[in-house]
């Protein structure tokens, strides 16, 4: 009798660049999250440091650089549609530099720069998460999502959240 596949919680990272008042994202495809739009994010390879993966997924799929990586949150993502399950380890980041152009295209089909109150949609789970506060530690006040997510302005979703 063939053994069931047993399934399992995943690790991912995910990191928020930040140029001034944008966040870079791009529009996924060909993955879980197919058609939606989130931050650079990949797998941790062997030995590497989450940290080191934020900097190399966003040079690999964007083209763009990055400096002072900082740990965030965690958040619990369960894609029921594609029966994956991810741990995603989130870190923001400052814009060093680079023009972002789609460079990985087995992944991504757009990238762009937004400001946090015109986020382009459909927005990737983990995201949707992050900004609704659905975060490891959790986050349930404006003063918490926004050490969070270093922004200029005010999160139009986390005045909900108040």
């Amino acid at each position: 009798m063939p053994e069931e596949h047993k399934k399992q919680a995943n690790v991912g990272v995910s990191v928020l660049v930040m140029n001034g008042d944008r966040v870079l994202l791009e529009k996924r495809q060909h993955t879980h999250g197919a058609g939606t739009w989130g931050p650079p994010s990949g797998h941790i390879d062997f030995g590497e440091a989450p940290e080191e993966t934020a900097v190399r997924e966003t040079k690999e799929e964007t083209g763009v650089s990055i400096s002072d990586v900082k740990f965030r949150v965690i958040t619990n993502d369960v894609f029921e549609a594609e029966q994956k399950h991810y741990i995603t380890v989130w870190f923001d980041a400052k814009y060093v530099s680079g023009e972002a152009k789609a460079r990985a295209p087995e992944e991504e089909s757009e990238v762009g720069w937004f400001t946090w109150d015109s986020l382009p949609q459909p927005l990737f789970l983990p995201l949707q998460h992050l900004l609704e506060g659905k975060t490891y530690p959790s986050q349930t006040t404006m003063d918490k999502i926004g050490s969070a997510i270093e922004t200029s302005g005010v999160l139009p979703q986390a005045e909900a959240l108040q």
